[in-house]
């Protein structure tokens, strides 16, 4: 039974596929699968399907069960006399060896320059597997589906052209691939040239030059500033090839801007010696002389930079995204701004605009934000057209990391496989493999507009940040690395044996570059000093401004009538959601001043007034299209026809003819690269409204990372500006601990240096007001806007349309009732947000005269002159409260108290009403939440203890 399995074993498993895809290209074209294969097809077509159907367009699975069947009786080919037999099983086995080689070859591959990892025993690579022997190494088979230059050949030299191909330093993953020309495609690009570099002369000189720069940087830095931080590259040089190849090959597929991310394990090498940043400047902040203006700065590994390279295609701008500690937080960041620049270009296909996302072995596979930008790469929304990814796989990792504990995949790329991105690992001492590996991942991109992978095999000489002993933990290996020679001088040692340089003249490069060193000179030739874009952004109306709250975001009568006209119209036979033409019918009578303006109202005219201005608007979340609490309904569906067969209209992508862009995406559900990629696109253009919402505004935590490293801190840091939006609904109505908080004293620790805006309007104007004040302003600061749930339908939070054409946005809003005298004014209940309507309507109930209530509109920067215009309308004010719907240790109270204070007059008292601390944000039990809420609105105007007199 065994040797039965066994003879068959090439109909199962991994070539089940290759059956299938035999018989797929038969059925396209008789005439592309070799003749043996052709017969038994075309025997097929006149035998019952397994089921016993006499359908002639038999199922892949029959087919394979009935080619199992076939072989079993001895019946193989009908075709075939019962002598030829054993031919045409070899042949068959060979057929299955070259897929088995296809699928499984990199696993042979000579890939560590160690020479440490052990070669697994896989059946299915040897000969004997399929019974092959010595006597059979010189018969001739068919190898027309082989890409090796003959149509037939000997097994032996079959066999050869396989390990040729798939073992060598280059290992091909790629067979995983759905679609069949992207695999022919590869098979041709590897079995062509046997996966062996044929580069000129001239083109092997320039790698070793790139390889001794790559390695010079390091030495002289290494004896320069002895026990500094750098995160050497030593030990994978060959990336600075691999660098030096993408910008090589991307523009010569037309590439004009290529945007780079990558943590710091040979940054300054990158910055130096791809970029072109001056040597000089490096070391000069290596001994302190260069001081920035900015508030913090940051280590010199973090920072990014940017450079036109003069290329015999044109310029190229390369742009290396800052990046902090958090290694791959950068990836969507990355994708962000280069989908910025592509928009920008207009590119529709990511022709002028390439990602390039540099990744560690061990962060790759472990940090889960490279899974979530990875499923961005084929949305709508959020695709780049693909992404290059290179991996410097130095084999242990950060620090102590043994793979066995890094992961739990072979392969630290195969997340990648989760969108069918093929991987193509190389040896690292093998330049002139890293660049082919890289020409063909660059074309593969350009091609397919897909993501592709090259892992880059090496290792790190030093220790993790040049200041540890790896020995101490992983003592082989590190014996092995004391006994390397050095990448480069394994490859200067291959063009000597081959006669391309002398040893003389390999020294002389390294001298060269030792030279440019010392003198603080270029090394990459040439930067282009003066060179700009027609596409470049212009950011410094928008640098070193001054905090200010004023802006003119009115908008006129007739102009607010009109864009009402224009975002509640539909076409022609569109059929709406009866909820939905409420909406519209609604929104046109509010716009007619027939009754006042709700939230959604409010957003939509923003929006359309800053289309209508010229200012792009995108806005992305989990359900943004319509609202998570459909308010919004931007997307309108026609209920004759699904949104995938146009069955959608979006009013604001239709306000007036020439308008700036509208973009809404109903985002995937991820908030962590959802955001950083907004936080990217935001800093590459100042000149679009980004925005992220989120579905509640508790979901922001999944992307504390982000907040705290780019968003709040990425301009003191690295003085990248950014004028992005977040909306995150927040309020306390008894949903529970993961529904009622935005968490907005988090925000508010973050706040310092005028960072970011942090706000919670609370009426259609206020939001109106905020979002135009966001654009018309000449700066860019991030704006966190804690949005309401309730409020949304809350017949008291609605504006009046005058209110949109006169005013702007204010950071405090004073008491608005009449029916409070000033005189009689003892107590100021102060707050932020919807409890406002609570207190309201309290004071109403009660019948209350003595207490006024303010709103603080803008948390931060908070408006000291506004507020104690408030406080100085009240003669005889004794109490000021401050009341709020979250625990005493969340929500604004710990930040806000000091500058209530600041504000009070001497003998005038402070308190806090609202929930006591609490380690969750809210309870989950909608009795205790009424009970809790009950008790501080009626204890925001009752005699208050233990109050903080001033």
């Amino acid at each position: 039974m065994m040797r039965q399995e066994q003879e068959n074993s090439y109909l199962f498993g991994g070539n089940a596929a290759y059956v299938e895809e035999m018989y797929e290209s038969y059925l396209n074209d008789p005439t592309s699968v070799p003749d043996n294969w052709r017969d038994y097809f075309d025997a097929l077509q006149h035998v019952p399907a397994v089921d016993g159907s006499a359908n002639n367009d038999v199922a892949h699975a029959p087919i394979v069960e009935s080619f199992a069947q076939r072989a079993r009786s001895n019946a193989f080919l009908p075709r075939v006399a019962q002598s030829d037999l054993g031919t045409a099983r070899k042949q068959v086995h060979v057929q299955s060896m070259i897929n088995a080689y296809r699928f499984l070859g990199s696993r042979l591959a000579n890939l560590d320059p160690l020479k440490r990892q052990e070669r697994p025993n896989i059946a299915e690579l040897d000969p004997r597997f399929y019974d092959f022997t010595e006597a059979d190494m010189d018969q001739q088979f068919s190898a027309e589906n082989l890409y090796l230059g003959f149509d037939k050949a000997s097994l032996r030299n079959i066999l050869q052209g396989l390990r040729d191909t798939y073992c060598g330093t280059i290992g091909a993953e790629f067979m995983y691939l759905s679609d069949p020309e992207q695999k022919r495609w590869w098979q041709q690009k590897l079995e062509s040239i046997r996966a062996t570099p044929r580069f000129s002369v001239e083109r092997k000189k320039q790698i070793l030059e790139r390889m001794t720069a790559a390695e010079g940087l390091e030495r002289f830095l290494h004896t320069k500033y002895v026990g500094q931080k750098r995160f050497s590259l030593e030990g994978g040089e060959s990336f600075i090839v691999a660098m030096d190849q993408v910008i090589r090959s991307a523009s010569q597929g037309g590439v004009q801007e290529i945007v780079i991310g990558m943590a710091h394990r040979g940054r300054l090498n990158v910055l130096v010696n791809t970029l072109g940043k001056m040597p000089k400047d490096l070391f000069d902040e290596f001994e302190g002389k260069h001081v920035d203006d900015l508030p913090a700065g940051d280590v010199k590994y973090h920072k990014g930079f940017s450079s036109d390279i003069s290329t015999e295609n044109g310029p190229v701008h390369l742009s290396l995204a800052f990046n902090p500690s958090h290694l791959e937080i950068v990836n969507p960041v990355v994708e962000g701004s280069a989908k910025a620049r592509m928009d920008r270009r207009g590119d529709l296909e990511g022709r002028q605009v390439l990602p390039v996302q540099v990744h560690g072995d061990a962060a790759f596979a472990g940090q889960g934000v490279v899974m979530e930008t990875l499923n961005l790469a084929q949305t709508r929304g959020y695709g780049t057209h693909g992404t290059l990814h290179i991996v410097i796989n130095n084999q242990i990792g950060f620090t102590t990391s043994d793979p066995r504990d890094a992961r739990s995949t072979l392969y630290c790329s195969d997340v990648v496989k989760m969108i069918e991105a093929p991987v193509l690992h190389v040896n690292g001492d093998d330049p002139e493999a890293v660049a082919l590996a890289t020409e063909w991942a660059v074309e593969y991109r350009n091609t397919y507009h897909k993501d592709v992978v090259i892992d880059i095999v090496c290792f790190r000489k030093l220790g993790h940040n040049e200041q540890d002993t790896p020995a101490l933990t992983q003592p082989l290996m590190y014996k092995s690395v004391a006994k390397h020679p050095g990448s480069r001088a394994v490859y200067a040692d291959k063009l000597v044996a081959q006669g391309v340089l002398s040893a003389e003249e390999v020294d002389g490069y390294a001298k060269a570059f030792r030279q440019a060193m010392e003198a603080g000179q270029h090394t990459v030739d040439p930067v282009l000093s003066n060179y700009k874009s027609k596409y470049a952004v212009d950011w410094v109306p928008f640098l070193n401004r001054k905090w200010t709250d004023a802006a003119d975001t009115a908008v006129p009568l007739a102009e607010l009538k009109r864009l009402g006209e224009r975002i509640t119209t539909v076409p022609d036979n569109f059929k709406l959601h009866t909820l939905v033409e409420r909406v519209l019918r609604d929104r046109r009578a509010m716009v007619a001043g027939e009754q006042p303006l709700d939230w959604g109202m409010g957003e939509h005219l923003a929006f359309a007034s800053l289309l209508s201005s010229g200012y792009a608007v995108r806005l992305t979340g989990q359900d943004s299209g319509r609202g998570t609490f459909s308010h919004r309904h931007a997307v309108l569906h026609d209920q004759n026809r699904e949104r995938w067969n146009d069955g959608t209209y979006v009013p604001l992508q239709n306000v007036t003819d020439g308008q700036a862009p509208f973009t809404v995406i109903d985002s995937v559900l991820s908030e962590e690269a959802v955001l950083g990629f907004e936080y990217g696109y935001s800093t590459a253009e100042p000149n679009t409204m980004v925005m992220w919402e989120a579905q509640f505004g508790d979901f922001v935590n999944g992307a504390q990372v982000v907040i705290d490293q780019f968003i709040s801190s990425g301009e003191v840091k690295w003085g990248r500006v950014s004028g992005l939006t977040m909306l995150l609904p927040h309020g306390y109505e008894g949903q529970g601990p993961e529904h009622s908080s935005a968490r907005i004293e988090r925000f508010l620790q973050l706040c310092a240096d005028s960072n970011m805006q942090v706000t919670q309007p609370t009426t259609p104007a206020q939001i109106f007001h905020l979002l135009r004040r966001q654009m018309i302003r000449q700066f860019r600061k991030p704006l966190i806007v804690f949005t309401p749930k309730s409020l949304l339908r809350h017949k008291e939070a609605v504006s009046d349309l005058s209110e949109f054409t006169s005013g702007g946005f204010q950071p405090v809003i004073g008491e608005v009732s009449n029916e409070i005298e000033p005189q009689k004014v003892t107590r100021m209940v102060v707050c932020s947000g919807r409890v406002y309507y609570d207190l309201l309507a309290h004071r109403r109930e009660a019948k209350l005269d003595n207490a006024v209530i303010v709103r603080v509109e803008q948390l931060y920067p908070f408006a000291h002159k506004a507020f104690e215009a408030e406080l100085r309308k009240y003669d005889n004010l004794t109490d000021v409260v401050w009341v709020q719907d979250e625990p005493q240790n969340q929500g604004p109270w710990f930040y806000v108290e000091h500058h209530l204070i600041e504000g009070m007059k001497k003998g005038q008292k402070l308190a806090y009403i609202g929930r006591p601390a609490s380690a969750s944000p809210a309870v989950g039990y909608y009795a205790k939440h009424y009970e809790q809420q009950k008790a501080l609105v009626e204890g925001a105007f009752a005699p208050t203890k233990g109050a903080r007199v001033k």
